[in-house]
């Protein structure tokens, strides 16, 4: 059974509020390998009475890093798939099974061609079937589960509604394996693989829920911010069916394994207060102060003696004094965080403020995971650096070329090899590389992955929009570094891990512009995983030039992306915009037109990227006004990153 890598058993103060047994690991690694050690231990006990172990196996993003760990336990330390029977959870329809998004094709490049289970022995829903045929493969489908006993074990993921398997809101509880239509929001969030929401098939094939239900054990993982909200909901709120997820409270024997930012909504880590003693330290003084300011709408500086009282925060009280002391210290240090000299104001008094004073002209790069990063997520920001005369590098980590459509593609590649001479592209040229990929695409079948013709076609698209997006800020082409690292380059939603050649370039980089600023993308809610991956390569080239002398005057701020901001206890600068800055922040995201309107990795979320930023950072200005600060129209905000 899985026991948590953070805490002992949960209290029965934490019971109250979770209603299904959740384990909380420092990352999803340390969390995958966890679940791959039950598996791996309920495998070999089963071998041991020879018997079959019946395995339920989910598909996507999710559950990838538990079956590395089962292939390395099947290499490394002899673990048989031999007496293992699998049964996948869902499939599109129609699919065939060699297509990029086939789960049949998924399933075997992700686990079975590479442990030793037998063909036979593996299931998966037909996605070529016609259409009257699926009932009666449904029916099938569940007697075959009957046949071995019904599941040992059912792995699971979660849908950003609460879906599992393909349940989706609305799904009844004594649902058993169907067709079923696709929630709009679960489109969305697979547009990305299908280049294109109207690419996403309307339907698939789903074990029901009570199939689902019917398994001896169930764990179900989640990774990540995006999902913090729908798993708090499903684990702490009402059994609904327009969270089928929730239905695992009535599970005898369920558990959620979720990583640290998954975790951040449930009460006992987003108020732990309210569930057990805590450490009143710094940082979690002020996050209390603030919730409760929001929570009640009251400016921080009007908050009593009775609010903290009334809220389960009186032993604050208690150790710090009464509420007005506790006030002032969460108002000042909120206010200090505030500068419009996001590069350090010269030539002031710096020991309140973010930033250095010194040097008063710095060295920065802005390290932009993909080649719209810097723009959309610290647009404003990048522009205060320009104009207030620091050499401001940006370092595009990845082409962001499987986000360019194959309609741009082909438009860009026809218009040059019509007008090649205009470029200084000679026929031979056009002909090799253009011509070769608009019959690729015009060709392309959904099982293929784009050449290395039409990749490079797509990456130029998005270099020619950076270039511009820095012309547009004043900053030129001169300090635009395309580093085009090698982990991204795989022509598929899916990565390849961080390898030793991008930690070089990324180190190389560094030691060249020794810079004062570093500014990287701390968003971990990216539900794509590339600024995951981004991040950790810089991490690992600061870790592995520590020691060089530049760096002892080298800082680094973290900045979200598009999908999520900091909350705001933890922001320790905030960057204003004026109304003015604002629209001219939008005016350089539009430079990248290959990401309006039908962008292809939008996820669930419908609005275009500017749209998004513009919100963001517009809600973090209110939250400041909320708490009785300075009104602005927008903010950018940041962590420093201690390495």
């Amino acid at each position: 059974m899985i026991k948590s890598a953070l805490s002992s058993e949960p209290s029965l103060a934490v019971n109250r509020f979770e209603k299904i047994s959740t384990e909380i690991f420092s990352t999803s690694e340390e969390g995958s390998k966890a679940i791959a050690r039950e598996i791996a231990e309920l495998i070999k006990s089963k071998q041991k009475e020879l018997k079959p172990c019946v395995l339920g196996l989910a598909t996507g993003s999710t559950p990838k890093k538990v079956y590395v760990e089962l292939i390395r336990l099947h290499r490394e330390e002899g673990l048989s798939f031999k007496n293992v029977v699998t049964f996948n959870l869902d499939e599109y329809f129609p699919m065939e099974p060699d297509a990029l998004q086939s789960y049949v094709r998924f399933m075997e490049e992700q686990l079975f061609n590479h442990v030793d289970i037998p063909r036979e022995n593996y299931h998966i829903p037909d996605g070529t079937l016609k259409l009257e045929e699926v009932p009666a493969f449904c029916k099938e489908y569940d007697a075959k589960i009957e046949e071995f006993g019904g599941m040992d074990l059912q792995l699971l993921g979660i849908g950003g509604n609460g879906h599992i398997g393909f349940n989706e809101p609305g799904s009844l509880l004594n649902s058993r394996t169907r067709i079923i239509a696709l929630d709009h929001s679960t489109r969305a969030a697979a547009a990305g693989e299908f280049q294109g929401l109207t690419n996403v098939p309307k339907k698939a094939i789903t074990m029901g829920v009570s199939t689902i239900m019917q398994s001896k054990r169930i764990i179900l993982m989640a990774w990540g911010e995006s999902k913090a909200k729908i798993v708090k909901t499903a684990v702490e709120g009402a059994i609904t069916d327009h969270v089928p997820a929730s239905f695992l409270q009535n599970h005898a024997n369920t558990t959620f394994v979720i990583d640290e930012a998954c975790a951040t909504e449930l009460t006992r880590v987003n108020t732990p207060w309210l569930v057990d003693s805590v450490a009143w330290d710094k940082n979690m003084i002020k996050k209390a102060v603030c919730q409760l300011s929001l929570h009640l709408n009251k400016p921080i500086l009007k908050l009593t003696n009775k609010d903290y009282n009334d809220n389960g925060m009186s032993d604050l009280l208690a150790q710090h004094g009464n509420a007005y002391d506790v006030n002032i210290i969460v108002f000042n240090d909120l206010q200090r965080s505030i500068t419009g000299w996001p590069g350090g104001k010269p030539n002031a008094d710096d020991s309140t403020r973010p930033e250095r004073a010194t040097p008063a002209s710095k060295r920065v790069i802005i390290f932009s995971p993909h080649p719209d990063d810097d723009i959309i997520s610290m647009g404003g920001t990048f522009q205060r650096l320009q104009d207030q005369g620091h050499d401001v590098h940006v370092a595009y980590q990845t082409s962001g070329n499987i986000a360019v459509t194959d309609d741009e593609a082909l438009s860009f590649a026809g218009f040059v090899c019509e007008y090649n001479d205009k470029f200084g592209i000679s026929n031979k040229e056009a002909n090799s590389i253009y011509q070769k990929a608009i019959d690729f695409i015009k060709n392309k079948k959904t099982s293929e992955v784009d050449i290395p013709e039409v990749r490079y076609i797509k990456g130029l698209i998005r270099v020619g929009e950076a270039k511009a997006t820095c012309r547009f800020v004043g900053n030129g082409e001169k300090n635009a570094h395309f580093q085009n690292l090698p982990f991204y380059e795989t022509g598929k939603v899916q990565k390849n891990p961080l390898g030793e050649e991008d930690i070089r370039i990324t180190m190389e980089l560094i030691e060249k512009i020794k810079p004062h600023q570093i500014f990287a993308a701390g968003d971990l809610a990216d539900p794509h995983g590339t600024h995951k991956v981004c991040l950790d390569i810089v991490f690992e080239a600061l870790k592995r030039l520590k020691g060089k002398s530049f760096m002892n005057d080298c800082w680094v701020w973290l900045y979200r992306g598009a999908w999520a901001e900091w909350d705001i206890h933890e922001i320790e600068m905030a960057v204003p915009m004026s109304p003015d800055q604002v629209l001219k922040k939008r005016f350089g995201i539009w430079k990248h037109q290959s990401q309006k309107d039908g962008v292809v990795f939008q996820g669930s979320d419908s609005r275009e990227f500017w749209q998004r930023a513009e919100e963001r950072n517009k809600a973090t200005a209110e939250l400041y006004n909320k708490l009785g600060l300075a009104e602005y129209s927008a903010m950018e905000a940041f962590v420093r990153y201690k390495f």
